[in-house]
């Protein structure tokens, strides 16, 4: 029996691409797997403008950070990238976005280095997308196409796997332009002079939307089994802290760093997909629970955001959000902006959302004067400068976070026979004792109170509760 070559790999496909075409796909269903290594050139396309006689801008960036961004993502899926480089396209074709010449000049490239893949990171309509194919005669992806890859790549559980695949069909559905042009319409009725009946890229349609409505009930499902959970939550409640941020900023570096968790960080785009949920214990001995979640990126499609709502939902959810940002990236800024607008998407905002802290990580990769100043500079409200690798700053993000959970908490004084035991020890489980002073029939304690417990609190202790005047307040109003 011959060994399997890599020319097995490109026959297994779904029946979707052009004659000549090479194939991703490995199997037939799920989401797209990459069999590596695939040789592969990167496209940063930079569409003039004429009005203003400029090159596009797209999100605050320049052509060169973009395709930078472009080929982090594609090693991220471990692409054996050829070439890369920004293309300026004066005139933007319909029907390839690039013109004759750069197109043939492509697919000579293509021909001569045998590539696999062009990526183009760009929005590709999906007749450009196939005329692209047939022209160059491999496989073409855009930006978004790409970001699925990575996606179906990263998922490990169940509930991950689902969204990813909720979030390619989607994208697929309104692509299958490309998919079945070879195929003739169908007849249908009594006969040779029947009726035209279904075409084959209407019967693929509603078999991708019956999958996707079946995707879309397991979601809800899992929807409701998170609600499930946070309502256990809150029964014994503690805040919630969330970690957003943009991809590879060192969300999950920091989430290690604070609950001492071994979850996966590495310096890859999108090295982390499921959420992740942690207890934590601040300094006064308070506790919170850390989520961390998927990694936010510019241009990320809005069905995508919608195909992880039920994980992003931990967002919404979450009593603080800290905002982690690095630092010493070029393009911190544009990647701030980027966040700020999915949150948006989201439904957080500084209006109606839960307050957001900016975490400025990795200056440990800064000039040493720099990375100074930005630690003296931790104030009350402004931005915590910090390292997750080194453990710089960790201290005062953890006072931050304490500082923030306090800030509505409550103080009271209170009183409790010795003999009730069980209630000392309930006390201590539902409040943060501050002082505590033992006479022969009473325990007098002043206690902190959090704001989710302040109304079980007082149902508990109302009759032990002590005013100002050092009497018993019964809870009654004059």
């Amino acid at each position: 029996m011959k060994p399997k070559s890599r020319a097995d790999d490109f026959s297994k496909s779904n029946g979707t691409e052009e004659p000549g075409q090479k194939s991703l796909r490995v199997k037939d269903t799920g989401v797209d797997r990459l069999p590596q290594p695939f040789r592969a050139i990167i496209l940063e396309p930079v569409l003039q403008l004429r009005a203003e006689g400029s090159g596009e801008l797209r999100g605050n960036r320049s052509p060169e950070a973009r395709l930078g961004e472009a080929v982090g993502l594609s090693a991220a899926i471990n692409l054996d990238i050829v070439h890369s480089g920004v293309v300026r396209v004066n005139n933007p074709k319909p029907a390839t976005l690039f013109g004759e010449g750069k197109v043939a000049e492509l697919a000579g490239i293509v021909a001569s280095e045998d590539l696999d893949l062009v990526v183009i990171d760009h929005p590709l309509t999906p007749v450009q997308q196939r005329n692209l194919e047939r022209r160059l005669k491999t496989k073409v992806i855009d930006r978004t196409g790409l970001i699925l890859e990575i996606f179906g790549d990263r998922a490990r559980t169940k509930e991950g796997k689902l969204q990813v695949d909720l979030a390619h069909l989607t994208w697929q559905k309104s692509r299958l332009v490309r998919s079945w042009t070879h195929l003739e319409r169908q007849r249908g009725g009594a006969g040779f002079m029947g009726g035209p009946g279904e075409t084959q890229i209407e019967a693929d349609r509603r078999q991708i939307q019956e999958r996707i409505i079946a995707l879309q009930k397991q979601l809800e499902s899992v929807r409701r089994t998170r609600d499930l959970h946070r309502k256990k939550r809150k029964k014994i409640p503690q805040p919630v802290v969330a970690l957003v941020g943009y991809t590879n900023a060192g969300k999950s570096t920091l989430f290690n760093r604070l609950t001492e968790a071994d979850v996966f960080a590495k310096d890859l785009l999108f090295a982390t997909l499921d959420p992740t949920l942690r207890k934590i214990k601040l300094p006064h001995g308070r506790e919170v629970i850390l989520s961390d979640t998927v990694g936010f990126i510019s241009d990320l499609p809005t069905h995508l955001v919608a195909a992880f709502r039920a994980t992003l939902e931990e967002v919404l959810e979450a009593d603080l959000i800290l905002h982690v940002r690095d630092i010493s990236h070029p393009d911190t800024d544009a990647q701030a902006e980027d966040v700020k607008k999915t949150l948006n998407d989201l439904g957080v905002d500084a209006q109606n959302g839960a307050p957001v802290v900016e975490v400025w990580n990795k200056i440990d990769c800064l000039d040493p004067a720099l990375r100074e100043k930005l630690l003296e500079d931790v104030g009350h409200d402004g931005p915590v400068s910090l390292s997750a690798l080194t453990g710089e700053g960790i201290d005062g993000l953890s006072d931050r976070i304490d500082a923030f959970m306090a800030k509505h908490d409550d103080i009271f004084s209170i009183q409790i026979p010795v003999a009730e035991g069980a209630l000392l020890a309930k006390l201590y489980q539902m409040s943060e004792v501050l002082e505590r002073s033992d006479a022969e029939d009473f325990v007098t304690a002043e206690v902190r109170v959090s704001d989710k417990q302040r109304g079980p609190f007082r149902d508990l202790f109302s009759e032990y509760l002590v005013d100002l005047a050092g009497q018993l307040d019964t809870g009654s109003e004059d």
